[in-house]
């Protein structure tokens, strides 16, 4: 898989992406090193032991690293998270969490793709 047909399967944005980063050999070692870096550990961490102030810190994280990376599906599903977790927990928290694992599942399977 290209680097540009990973970036269809976890529905980025390549070309916003390779006029930030300049090359795909550069895009391909971020995106190796996604997921080990981008704060999802710790969200699911934190999600699990009910620590919403932490949670909010790491979905800032996801949503700012996705957000460097033009992976645009994430970007927005962790932004939308990130907002509903600024003031603690909100009723909305528990399916924008779900919509946020289902798009990292995604993200993650695509990134595999390329390896």
């Amino acid at each position: 898989m290209t680097v540009e047909e990973c970036y269809n399967a976890l529905k980025g944005d390549y070309s916003q992406a390779r006029a930030r980063l300049h090359s795909d050999n550069i895009i391909k070692k971020f995106m190796l090193k996604f997921p080990g870096q981008c704060g999802y550990d710790k969200l699911s961490q934190a999600m699990d032991e009910k620590d919403y102030k932490e949670a909010f810190v790491a979905s800032h994280t996801l949503k700012g690293v996705c957000m460097n990376l033009s992976f645009t599906m994430l970007e927005k599903s962790s932004s939308k998270l990130t907002e509903a977790l600024r003031d603690g927990y909100s009723d909305e928290v528990p399916g924008l969490y779900a919509q946020v694992q289902d798009d990292y599942r995604q993200t993650i399977e695509a990134i595999d793709g390329l390896q």
